[in-house]
């Protein structure tokens, strides 16, 4: 049975993990998989990544998590647009995740990164999720 939302899935597990202090996460990889993870670790939301061949053609991203004094980083991280429902923005219309405290993740035609990114590029796309 094939996925529809491979990114929605990434992030429920990420999400599922953190709940239950889990350390790592195993996802399937793809390139906007490993594009929103990047821009995970460069905001600091988790420690790092690795992508891993588990069979010829067939790719893991090992996630590490990240927690601080027990607690989660991550407190909320959800998908904005869906495959049944793009939500798309300018760069003027950009939404601020809780005043500029959390993240939200774009993808844009320069590539996959943060809302304060896509700001100083000048550039607006798919709001793919947020993060706080």
């Amino acid at each position: 049975m094939s996925m529809t939302d491979p990114l929605g899935d990434m992030l429920t597990r990420i999400r599922n993990a953190q709940r239950a202090k889990k350390s790592d996460v195993i996802s399937p990889a793809s390139n906007l998989r490993e594009n929103v993870l990047e821009v995970l670790k460069k905001e600091g939301y988790i420690e790092g990544y690795q992508k891993v061949n588990v069979k010829p053609g067939i790719d893991e991203l090992h996630i590490k998590l990240k927690y601080h004094e027990g607690a989660s980083v991550i407190t909320e991280i959800y998908r904005v647009s869906t495959p049944g429902r793009r939500v798309y923005s300018s760069v003027k219309d950009l939404p601020r995740v809780y005043n500029g405290l959390g993240i939200s993740i774009i993808s844009t035609p320069q590539g996959v990164m943060s809302d304060n990114d896509a700001r100083k590029a000048n550039v607006g796309g798919e709001i793919l999720c947020q993060v706080f």
